[in-house]
């Protein structure tokens, strides 16, 4: 489906695709996102405060481009994603990692350790690399501190199509009543990496600096990519698309589950995961997240230790294990694998 609309999209051609367009991008793409995430996400928006960017990555190094002041300290999760850190450290933030428990990010913690801070990047659905959500009552505790110290919110909605249980949770930019939330997704997940399509939300104070941002970086997202995205969501096909996906990564991480509960109960303690793409096996017996993965390379299995994601928190020995994306016949021999990885160690 996505050739046959992009064969129609260079069919016609149209004259706006030989020229300069708006930064913010196509107003057809930024009304599918608009509807999309009012009805999926509980998103509170207008298709003019959408700017279509390259991803996630790419809206966060805006952010930290237009955060004034020369103080820019910012609030992060521990552990959290490296490329977030890594980002907001190359644009010369101040970076307070913040931990995260069993609520999600501590905001107590966070007011105690840096009660000025300039944002607060968060992962409220599903964070990273958790899983856990964050809890009602510090979604309505981060908003009320982001109100009373003018901050700034940075949702990252990440995998937010993908939740196997439960009602889906709304976003925290539908609870935010003061415009202090910018949020920030993507297609690249849902769809396929090689798109290089997201989109940020912006409150109108915040809007105009973003644009200009997002135009001095790259001038606007390529309109060939946006009509192909554009028709892919206003004919059906992407809400057509998650719901089927949805089916099949449930089904693939039931089979994860099980085969690592039958292979390793005695090792990794997994619990299925609600949302997102990923699971979390804690170790038991004292075994080295790290050196599990080293020894699972060997054996041609890719996971990732979670240690290594923590900055200041006492960090927790645990494997993250991708699920999506592998025919599921594959899921009972790599497990086997990391098995003898294990028993190798």
């Amino acid at each position: 489906m996505w050739r046959k609309l992009t064969a129609r999209t260079l069919r016609s051609f149209e004259s706006y695709h030989l020229g300069y367009g708006d930064p913010r991008g196509l107003p057809e793409l930024r009304k599918s996102v608009c509807d999309y995430l009012r009805a999926a996400r509980g998103v509170h928006c207008e298709a003019d405060q959408i700017v279509i960017t390259a991803g996630t990555q790419q809206a966060i190094d805006i952010v930290a481009r237009v955060m004034p002041g020369p103080d820019k300290e910012v609030w992060i999760e521990d552990p959290g994603y490296s490329l977030t850190r890594l980002t907001l450290a190359a644009s010369g933030a101040k970076i307070c990692p913040i931990p995260v428990d069993r609520h999600g990010v501590n905001v107590t913690e966070g007011i105690n350790r840096a009660p000025k801070a300039r944002a607060a990047f968060i992962t409220a659905s599903h964070q990273f690399p958790t899983g856990v959500p964050l809890s009602m009552a510090r979604r309505l505790e981060l908003l009320a501190w982001a109100r009373e110290s003018g901050a700034w919110i940075i949702e990252d909605d990440y995998a937010s199509e993908f939740r196997y249980g439960g009602r889906p949770l709304a976003s925290l930019q539908g609870l935010d009543e003061a415009g202090r939330v910018i949020y920030v997704g993507t297609l690249n997940k849902a769809l396929f990496p090689g798109l290089r399509l997201g989109y940020a939300v912006l409150p109108y104070p915040a809007l105009q600096d973003f644009v200009a941002a997002r135009y001095l970086i790259d001038r606007q997202p390529s309109s060939l990519c946006q009509s192909v995205a554009a028709a892919f969501m206003e004919e059906g096909h992407f809400a057509a698309h998650v719901r089927r996906m949805r089916e099949v990564y449930r089904r693939q991480r039931d089979a994860l589950v099980a085969a690592l509960r039958r292979r390793l109960g005695d090792h990794l303690s997994v619990e299925p995961p609600d949302q997102g793409m990923h699971l979390v096996a804690y170790t038991r017996r004292g075994l080295s997240d790290v050196k599990i993965e080293r020894a699972a390379r060997d054996q041609g299995v890719v996971i990732r230790a979670m240690s290594r994601l923590y900055i200041e928190a006492p960090a927790q020995s645990a494997l993250m294990l991708g699920f999506s994306g592998y025919p599921q016949q594959t899921i009972a021999p790599a497990v086997a694998r990391l098995a003898r990885a294990i028993a190798a160690g």
